[in-house]
């Protein structure tokens, strides 16, 4: 055989001393798989950094997956276990049926079984108010109590002929009235009905209460207003209410604010002529 080659020596480093560095210790060589791993994690690490630590299993994400697949299998139970039992049946709905007469129902008839409105006839005037003693006439109008007609009552109002029909319209029957003057302050008391078919046009206007048993109401104005021939201006307060198809209304104008407990006192005076 022909001889073997002798191998080249290794050329020197740069920078390198001459001296022949020291052999290493000799080591016991370890299990094949610590001597092939550790080498693996120290070739994958690098000349700089250390070795890796072997992985682990994370607790958070398995307590996740333990906790998800415990509701899933939970709720899977409860649904296998209700829909094997019975339905419950609910309870019938409690709907009350619509009644009808059993025969057809007269208006005349059903009219005339409700209680008819109190029934007020004979002289009006007899019913009203009479003027206080110390007082005066309110110019033409009168002071005692007298009947007023559609005529005299439209011609109070700047559109005479549409409040004559109106009037006319709304089921008047006949009115009676007294006015007088006192400390410069005008009163005015009148009642007004209608037939029986327009009831409704005597409903009073609503208000402060004047009496426990009236149906009605009074008011009073805090801005002044004025007459409609001159600039002069009044405080207005009413009171007004219902005895069947009568109204009842009591007005004041005053030169000052008026005064509340005045026209409740009068509005209840009129008020008990009627009951």
């Amino acid at each position: 055989m022909p001889p073997v080659p002798p191998v080249p020596p290794v050329p020197p480093v740069p920078g390198a001393t001459a001296e022949t560095p020291e052999p290493a210790p000799h080591q016991e060589p370890s299990a094949a798989g610590e001597s092939d791993g550790y080498a693996a994690d120290l070739l994958s690490a690098g000349p700089e950094s250390a070795p890796r630590a072997p992985r682990r299993p994370r607790p958070v994400l398995l307590s996740v997956c333990a906790l998800v697949v415990g509701v899933l299998a939970g709720g899977g139970v409860g649904y296998a276990i209700q829909a094997g039992r019975p339905p419950t049946p609910l309870p019938p709905l409690q709907v009350a049926l619509p009644a009808y007469p059993a025969e057809v129902v007269d208006p005349a008839a059903l009219a005339a079984e409700q209680p008819a409105p109190p029934v007020i006839e004979g002289d009006l005037r007899k019913l009203l108010v009479s003027a206080p003693s110390g007082s005066g006439a309110w110019g033409d109008y009168p002071d005692a109590p007298s009947w007023m007609s559609i005529g005299e009552l439209a011609e109070r109002k700047g559109d005479a002929a549409l409040i004559f029909k109106d009037l006319a319209s709304s089921g008047f029957r006949r009115a009676a009235e007294v006015d007088w003057m006192k400390d410069d302050i005008r009163y005015r008391v009148s009642l007004t009905q209608y037939t029986p078919e327009h009831i409704d046009q005597a409903e009073a206007t609503p208000g402060m209460p004047f009496a426990g048993d009236a149906n009605g109401g009074y008011s009073v104005d805090f801005l002044p207003r004025k007459w409609s021939d001159t600039e002069d201006q009044y405080y207005y307060g009413h009171a007004t209410a219902q005895r069947g198809t009568v109204q009842m209304k009591v007005e004041i104008f005053s030169p000052k604010p008026v005064d509340a407990g005045d026209l409740k006192a009068l509005a209840k005076q009129q008020w008990e002529r009627l009951v």
